[in-house]
C-alpha cells in the first residue's frame, strides 16, 4: 500500500484545473515518470514557486472544485510520481475525482468550515498530515498544534485505495 502522510503543501485557490496539474503539452509522455518535473508548472497562484513549493510534499489542501477541465488520468498520475498520494479539498471535479481514486490515491472532500480552519491554523507552517485509513482520521500535526478530522469515503473506493488502484484490485480478485 503507498503512503498516506508527509509534509503539507497549501494551495489557496478555488478551480485548479487539470491543465494546470499537469500541462496538456505533455500529455504525450509515455511514462507517469515523465511526468514527474512538470507538475503544477502552469498553475497560477501569488507566492508559488514550482521549483521550491512541491519539493518533499505528500499531500495537497486546497479548495473548491480541484481537478476541473479535462478528463486524464495524466493529473492524478502527476501527483503520484511526485509523491503526493493525498488531496484534500471541499470537492473534486467527478472524473478527476474517480481518477484519484482508480490509482488508488485519497480525494478527501471535507466541508468548507474545515478547510477554512486548515488554512487559518496550519497554512505558512511545518505542517503534517497523515491518513489513518482503517479509521477515517486525518491526523494534522505542526509544531504549534495537532488535530484530529474525521472523513468519510465509500467502501470500494477505500478497498481500491488499499489494493493500489484498480489494477491492484482487478489482480486480486479476478
Amino acid at each position: 500500500m503507498k503512503t498516506f502522510s508527509g509534509k503539507v503543501l497549501f494551495l489557496d485557490r478555488s478551480d485548479i484545473n487539470t491543465d494546470e496539474i499537469i500541462p496538456a503539452r505533455y500529455l504525450t509522455e509515455i511514462t507517469k515518470e515523465a511526468l514527474k518535473s512538470y507538475l503544477l508548472e502552469d498553475l497560477s497562484l501569488d507566492g508559488f514557486n514550482v521549483e521550491k513549493d512541491i519539493k518533499d510534499k505528500a499531500v495537497i489542501v486546497t479548495r473548491e472544485n480541484f481537478g476541473c477541465g479535462s478528463s486524464r488520468e495524466h493529473a492524478p498520475w502527476a501527483l503520484e510520481v511526485n509523491g503526493i498520494n493525498v488531496v484534500i479539498a471541499e470537492n473534486f471535479a467527478r472524473i478527476f475525482r474517480q481518477n484519484m481514486y482508480n490509482c488508488g490515491m485519497f480525494a478527501i472532500e471535507l466541508p468548507k468550515e474545515t478547510i477554512d480552519s486548515l488554512f487559518a491554523n496550519y497554512a505558512g507552517k511545518d505542517t503534517s498530515i497523515e491518513i489513518d485509513v482503517e479509521n477515517d482520521k486525518i491526523i494534522v500535526t505542526s509544531p504549534e498544534k495537532s488535530e484530529t478530522i474525521d472523513f468519510k469515503v465509500g467502501g470500494f473506493d477505500k478497498t481500491l485505495v488499499k489494493e493500489g488502484g484498480w489494477v491492484g484490485y482487478a489482480d486480486k480478485n479476478y
